[in-house]
C-alpha cells in the first residue's frame, strides 16, 4: 500500500468514526432513557398494588426537601414498595451492607444517573413527588382522592441522595432532573411512565390549571402550606 493510499484509507476511517460515533452514542442514551423508564413503570405498577392492598392510600414521600437521612419509617415510599418488586426495603439493604448505587444496574437507580451518596450516605436517583402524603400530615394520601391519576405525577428523576422531588419557580437542588437529553423521565399515579421536556417540567409548577401534568392535588399556600387532608369519607 502506497502512502496516498494509507492516507485515504485513514481518511475514510476517520469519516466513518465522525458519523457512527455520534449514532452509536444516541443510541446509548436511547438504551438508557429506556431502561430508566422500565424501572419508573415497575415502581408504578407497584404502587398501584399497595394501593390495591391497602384501602387506596398511597406510601409517604420521604424526608422532603432534604437529603435523605432518615430511612426507617416504614411507610416511607422507599420502604413499602421494594417487597411489591421482590426486593428488600432500603433499610434492609443498607443495613446488610448492600445499598442501592449508581452504576449498579438495578431497579433503584437510573443507568445515566451519577454523583455521590449525600452526607448521610444515602444514594436515591428516584424521587417521590413531594406533593404528596407530607410527613407532618397526619394521614397519607389516597390514590382516589387526588384527581386523575394519569396526570399526577408519582415518581420522577430526581437529584443524587434525595428521595422526593418537586419543581420550583426558583432552581433548589430537590428538582426533578432532566437526564435523557434534556427530558425527565415521570411515572403517573396510574403507572405510565413518560420522558417530559425538562422546559415545561419546570415552567408548569403541577399547580392546580395544568391538567396534563401535576404535582399538587390542591392549591399550595403559603409555606408551610395547609394540607386539607385526603377528602371526605375516610376508611
Amino acid at each position: 500500500m502506497t502512502l496516498v493510499e494509507l492516507l485515504v484509507a485513514v481518511g475514510v476511517i476517520a469519516i466513518l468514526l465522525s458519523v457512527l460515533l455520534p449514532a452509536i452514542a444516541g443510541a446509548r442514551r436511547a438504551a438508557a432513557q429506556a431502561q430508566c423508564a422500565s424501572n419508573l413503570r415497575q415502581w408504578g405498577i407497584a404502587l398501584v398494588e399497595y394501593a390495591q392492598d391497602n384501602h387506596q392510600w398511597l406510601p409517604r414521600r420521604g424526608q422532603g426537601i432534604m437529603p435523605v437521612q432518615t430511612i426507617t419509617w416504614n411507610d416511607d415510599w422507599f420502604n413499602e414498595l421494594p417487597p411489591y418488586l421482590k426486593q428488600p426495603a432500603y433499610q434492609n439493604r443498607t443495613s446488610s451492607g448492600f445499598s442501592p448505587h449508581f452504576g449498579d444496574g438495578s431497579i433503584w437507580t437510573c443507568p445515566e444517573a451519577s454523583g455521590s451518596p449525600n452526607n448521610f450516605g444515602n444514594e436515591f436517583s428516584y424521587a417521590m413527588n413531594m406533593a404528596l402524603s407530607v410527613r407532618n400530615a397526619p394521614l397519607p394520601d389516597r390514590l382516589d382522592r387526588v384527581g386523575p391519576a394519569a396526570t399526577m405525577v408519582f415518581l420522577t428523576d430526581g437529584a443524587a441522595g434525595y428521595c422526593s422531588a418537586v419543581p420550583t419557580r426558583i432552581a433548589q437542588p430537590y428538582n426533578p432532573v432532566a437526564r435523557h437529553n434534556g427530558r425527565v423521565n415521570i411515572a403517573f399515579l396510574d403507572s405510565h411512565v413518560e420522558a417530559i421536556d425538562a422546559a415545561h417540567v419546570q415552567s408548569d409548577y403541577g399547580f392546580p390549571g395544568y391538567n396534563d401534568l401535576r404535582w399538587y392535588w390542591y392549591q399550595p399556600g403559603p409555606v408551610p402550606s395547609p394540607w386539607p387532608g385526603p377528602g371526605p369519607g375516610v376508611d
